[in-house]
């Protein structure tokens, strides 16, 4: 059991990690948090694909990695940002910047 809580954090840290860097600008999120949005981008992700194909097969990592960055995403929403800056305050200085 250990070894799979083990496993899952690292999952998650990898995903969440990808997700990342995959939307440009800096994100202020802590590793914790990075770790989160990767299990849940991989459970949601795998109850999804598990769910349309009518239980012949879960999701992959591809798929873990979609829902990880649409989690980052709107995480981003949230917090008042947008696609290129991760939050309301990035956004105000882009504007300032004319970008």
């Amino acid at each position: 059991m250990l070894v799979y809580i083990v496993a899952l954090i690292v999952q998650g840290l990898i995903l969440g990690a990808l997700a990342r860097l995959a939307l440009p600008g800096k994100d202020p999120m802590s590793i914790p948090m990075t770790i989160g949005l990767g299990i849940a981008g991989s459970l949601i992700g795998g109850i999804l694909v598990y769910v349309i194909s009518g239980g012949r097969s879960a999701g992959g990592f591809f798929v873990a990695f979609l829902f990880t960055v649409l989690l980052v995403y709107l995480v981003r929403r949230r917090r008042g940002g947008d696609f290129l800056s991760p939050d309301a305050s990035a956004a105000r200085r882009r504007g300032q910047r004319r970008y």
